[in-house]
């Protein structure tokens, strides 16, 4: 049930772009166990669209910066949260990125407020089988 927004600060050649990617959708699977086929990502470069501040809170940040926004549905723990932002962040790198450049947050949405076609509200009256102990 993520939907994954992957920004990148400078091009990068597609095979690694799939392999950011492929680690972002790792670190899901295997943080906060979103089923391998719930995959939905968007992945682009931003270029001197995406400013950001290379010194704030003591990270130094470069121009090989990737922001992971995630979209998920509310429920889960603040110790499985942090499991997720170091699974990302170990997998990105990796995958050749450094972790001083590897931004995320997460955006929690109640289920009732997901459709993954056909019009259905499909979370609406019961959670997803893998969530279903938490609902």
């Amino acid at each position: 049930m993520p939907l994954v927004h992957i920004s990148l600060k400078r091009e990068r050649p597609p095979e690694e772009r799939r392999a950011i990617a492929d680690a972002v959708h790792a670190a899901l699977t295997q943080s906060i166990g979103v089923p391998a086929d719930d995959r939905f990502q968007v992945v682009s470069s931003r270029f001197d669209d995406l400013i950001y501040d290379p010194g704030y809170l003591g990270v130094a940040r470069s121009d090989g910066l990737v922001i992971v926004q995630i979209q998920l549905s509310t429920g889960r723990s603040v110790a499985q949260k942090k499991a997720l932002f170091r699974a990302v962040a170990d997998n990105l790198g990796a995958a050749g990125v450094r972790p001083e450049d590897v931004f995320v947050t997460l955006v929690e949405i109640a289920r009732e407020n997901w459709s993954f076609g056909n019009g259905i509200a499909h979370y609406a009256d019961a959670a997803p089988p893998h969530l279903a102990a938490t609902a």
